[in-house]
């Protein structure tokens, strides 16, 4: 009779375990992978995922269903063992939503994925919309944020030919999330992290310059003896927009908020920048361009800027739009007078094709010596909710954020 007490207390005892995990090990699916096949023995905190293909089997609610649920956790658990830091998001809303949990299990890398050891992680403003709840594409809860990291491959999964344990690395996404000691990624996502940049550097690259060569390339058609300009050109788009521009045979103008923003820019391949805290800079772009007008704009902010865009640019201009933070009026016939255009910019809409090439500049950019990240500010892990306040908040950006972990 005890023994039997015994084996109910156990069975209670895992079962209870499985429900805070909440975690599918018949299926190994779950929630938080977009529907996506989760790598074996990863466990996702909160996941509300239950093993379904059991239930039918078993019916729900079953001793029998109960017991190999209960089973399959402790088995999954006892082969993962190593744990790691990383932050965890359970709910929308303030930075303060950022936690570090210090006892996460170590995902595994599942069929063409890699598992990195990070050293750095970027940080995005639209890490902050995400968290917030305030952009359109939102993660199933509780996630792990973050999308460009750098570091080192620790394992790879069946059918990765390319990389392999030991490769310096840096992403343009992530699947488990980069704000971790580890993270598993994609490796269509996985670039080898050449010799002569750092991993803070490293991490400065996936989002910022592959967006920024979608924005002038893909999407603006931007041709060499044009001129661009780049609105909030001293954070981490807008420096590898300057880079890029400026190496691709552009005419390049900048804008920054503060003097040490304006020479970064400079520095970094404007042949002019401007101050645009200061009332009359839009009149001494328009000077700058004998009052014709630029070709190309890239706008970090225009919920704020698109209005007076709109009156900056020469006959087919184009307006791309990289960053807002909310709406603005305009006058659509603005555009008709000189047929413009105004063009949306998403990195993650990027084909096979376009990722392709994208990389191949950028690697080209990477030998040649003209692709080189600029490291602004950095935080450790502990600071993640600071670090969020930041780059909102900031006074003005001087390079790209990041995490060191």
């Amino acid at each position: 009779m005890q023994s039997d007490f015994v084996i109910i207390d156990l069975v209670c005892l895992l079962h209870l375990l499985y429900r805070m995990y909440h975690v599918c090990f018949e299926c190994e699916r779950t929630v938080a992978y977009g529907g996506r096949d989760a790598p074996k023995s990863f466990l996702s905190y909160g996941s509300e995922v239950s093993c379904n293909q059991r239930r039918r089997q078993t019916g729900a609610g079953s001793s029998q269903s109960l017991l190999c649920q209960s089973i399959c956790f402790a088995r999954t658990a006892m082969a993962t063992s190593k744990l790691m830091r990383a932050i965890r998001v359970s709910e929308f809303g303030a930075p303060s939503v950022l936690k570090l949990c210090s006892d996460m299990p170590v995902p595994s890398p599942g069929q063409k994925e890699v598992l990195i050891r990070v050293h750095a992680c970027g940080l995005n403003p639209v890490d902050t919309y995400i968290r917030s709840g305030s952009f359109p594409r939102k993660p199933s809860l509780p996630y792990t944020p973050g999308l460009d990291v750098s570091g080192v491959v620790e394992s790879v999964g069946e059918g990765v030919h390319l990389l392999q344990a030991g490769d310096r690395v840096f992403t343009t996404s992530t699947v488990t999330g980069g704000y971790a000691e580890y993270t598993v990624a994609s490796e269509d996502t996985v670039h080898k992290l050449p010799d002569s940049l750092d991993y803070k550097q490293g991490a400065a690259i996936g989002v910022p310059y592959f967006t920024a060569y979608r924005a002038l390339v893909h999407k603006a058609h931007a041709k060499a003896g044009e001129t661009v300009l780049i609105h909030g050109a001293s954070g981490g788009v807008g420096i590898a927009a300057c880079q890029i521009a400026r190496a691709f045979g552009l005419k390049v103008l900048g804008t920054a908020g503060t003097s040490n923003g304006m020479k970064l820019v400079l520095n970094n391949g404007a042949h002019l920048a401007f101050n645009h805290r200061e009332k009359d800079y839009l009149e001494k772009i328009k000077d700058a361009t004998n009052g014709q007008g630029v070709n190309v704009i890239i706008e970090m902010l225009s919920n704020v800027n698109l209005s007076n865009d709109l009156q900056l640019l020469d006959f087919g201009g184009r307006v791309l739009i990289v960053g807002s933070r909310g709406p603005i009026e305009i006058t659509p016939r603005d555009t008709m007078m000189k047929e413009t255009s105004i063009i949306g910019v998403a990195m993650y809409n990027a084909t096979e094709r376009e990722r392709s090439e994208c990389a191949a500049a950028l690697f080209a950019g990477m030998e040649a010596g003209w692709l080189k990240p600029v490291v602004g500010p950095h935080y450790p892990l502990e600071k993640v909710a600071q670090a969020h306040e930041d780059i909102i908040n900031n006074s003005g950006a001087s390079g790209k954020m990041v995490l060191i972990i």
